[in-house]
């Protein structure tokens, strides 16, 4: 088997997320969507998707907003990944997401040459398409996760990302610690302590993720 990470940009989006902090999951079914929204424009996310198929019900959780769609998003447009995936047999693996106006998108095929077709057909119809990452998968593995381990990370705000990766690439977590929080403020264009705020609030989220595989 074969497993690909690609990321495919247009200038519209079913759920417009360019520009905004926001990262959303979208699980479609023939009549109805799960969408989950996490950011400071979740909000904004929620409208959109309510003027577009309306909302049957919606749970709010802060910056967090999961809602169940009255019709299917994916209708709205012929040129959705899935028509892609399925001309070539692939299976496209929820949950399809969207973040920094691209669509995220894990697809699996029993063959490398039909995730390379998807990709030639994507680019062919002037798609922005950007592989992350493309592996064989060997054997199926007891005791650990047999796809790409990317499906384990939290759900991070993009401000949350930008300040962990920022401690990360500054020597925040080496010993001794390269950079200060008020550097990373520095850098993300925020005071010290909303820099604070976004790191901790990562650390919780990636900490309590990965202790149950720990």
């Amino acid at each position: 088997m074969y497993e690909a990470m690609l990321r495919v940009g247009d200038a519209s989006q079913l759920i417009p997320t360019a520009g905004r902090d926001v990262r959303v999951d979208l699980w479609c079914n023939d009549h109805s969507d799960l969408v989950q929204a996490i950011g400071e424009d979740s909000a904004a996310v929620l409208a959109d998707v309510a003027e577009s198929v309306g909302i049957a019900d919606s749970l709010v959780d802060g910056d967090e907003r999961v809602a169940v769609t009255e019709g299917c998003l994916a209708a709205r447009r012929d040129d959705n990944i899935e028509a892609y995936v399925g001309r070539h047999g692939c299976l496209l693996l929820p949950p399809l997401r969207y973040v920094g106006g691209e669509r995220v998108c894990r697809v699996l095929s029993l063959s490398g040459d039909a995730l390379s077709a998807v990709y030639r057909d994507l680019l062919a119809d002037d798609h922005s398409v950007t592989v992350d990452s493309k592996r064989r998968i060997d054997a199926v593995a007891t005791g650990g996760p047999t796809l790409d381990p990317a499906g384990i990370v939290p759900d991070l705000t993009v401000r949350q990302r930008e300040a962990l990766l920022a401690a990360v690439e500054g020597g925040y977590y080496r010993i001794p610690r390269e950079i200060t929080t008020a550097e990373i403020g520095a850098a993300l264009g925020v005071e010290r302590r909303t820099a604070e705020d976004h790191l901790r609030r990562a650390e919780r989220k990636v900490i309590e993720t990965i202790a149950e595989y720990v």
